[in-house]
């Protein structure tokens, strides 16, 4: 058996359900759901798209894109974690500053191959404070969402609609 993070969050939403009676909603059998609650099986993509849509929570959707890909935030939730959203704002700006001026001052013009190992070092500083910015935003969207009761999916499927409609990808999904 395997720790499953995504396996723990399906049970906890899943709350009094039976496991039957979503098992029915979704098209799996009882022991199906067993098997992802409990980390024998992992939740297939087209299983994880259907719960992210049925539950709309930001907190699950940002462990199974991390679950599945190991890329992407993780759910925040260690001890020195504030997620309060004054906190998560505050973090945020925080973050999104750093970021903005390590990009100012770099230079992407020059191949990257090229680069002097000091200039390589830069470039690792600002890629690792690139990511930090992009964990704190997509918290702050998270708790926005949970405690405005705003859809999360609906924020993200508007998103892709924009992108679409200006050209930047092929079609929503």
């Amino acid at each position: 058996m395997t720790n499953s993070i995504v396996g723990e969050m399906l049970k906890e939403m899943r709350g009094d359900q039976t496991q039957l009676s979503l098992g029915m909603e979704v098209n799996l059998t009882r022991e199906s759901i067993s098997r992802y609650e409990n980390g024998r099986s992992k939740v297939p993509a087209d299983i994880s798209r259907t719960l992210v849509s049925k539950y709309d929570n930001p907190e699950f959707a940002i462990k199974i894109r991390n679950e599945y890909t190991g890329t992407g935030p993780k759910w925040l939730d260690g001890p020195n974690v504030d997620l309060h959203r004054s906190s998560v704002k505050e973090k945020t700006l925080e973050e999104v500053k750093e970021v903005l001026t390590l990009l100012e001052s770099f230079c992407l013009s020059k191949p990257l191959k090229t680069l002097q190992l000091f200039e390589r070092q830069s470039l690792e500083k600002l890629l690792d404070e690139l990511v930090e910015a992009q964990t704190a935003i997509d918290h702050l969207v998270a708790v926005i969402c949970t405690e405005a009761q705003i859809s999360y999916s609906g924020v993200w499927d508007k998103h892709y609609s924009s992108l679409a409609s200006a050209g930047y990808i092929g079609g929503t999904r």
